[in-house]
């Protein structure tokens, strides 16, 4: 997974992090905030499976094309998957239905930059 991040945040950083995309999005069902080399740093229920999965989300993606991915959208009728590689870490988020892109996007950035300016 591209995009390493050159320090380790604090533990409390990073769920400081993901705490923030909680309590920003109402639509939240789960997410995990990950180092640039794919390792959970904070995630909502079972790490390892958060790991497995994001990376495997951000893999898949970067093989559709010449260059790393910066953000993954999925919608289905059950929900959506949120992706973001920003600020040398990854934010994935699972939400509800009608979840407003822009918007979550964007708070995934803001988190993912506090938490690079904690770490740096």
């Amino acid at each position: 997974m591209p995009d390493a991040a050159a320090t380790v945040p604090a533990p409390a950083d990073a769920e400081a992090a993901l705490s923030f995309l909680t309590e920003m999005s109402p639509d939240l069902r789960g997410g995990a905030i990950l180092a640039g080399d794919g390792t959970v740093l904070a995630a909502s229920g079972e790490a390892a499976g958060w790991a497995v999965e994001a990376v495997n989300l951000l893999r898949v993606a970067d093989a559709a094309g010449d260059e790393p991915v910066e953000q993954v959208h999925v919608a289905t009728q059950a929900g959506e998957v949120f992706a973001l590689r920003a600020h040398g870490f990854a934010a994935v988020t699972v939400t509800e239905r009608f979840a407003l892109s822009s918007l979550t996007f964007f708070d995934m950035r803001s988190a993912l930059r506090e938490l690079a300016r904690d770490a740096g």
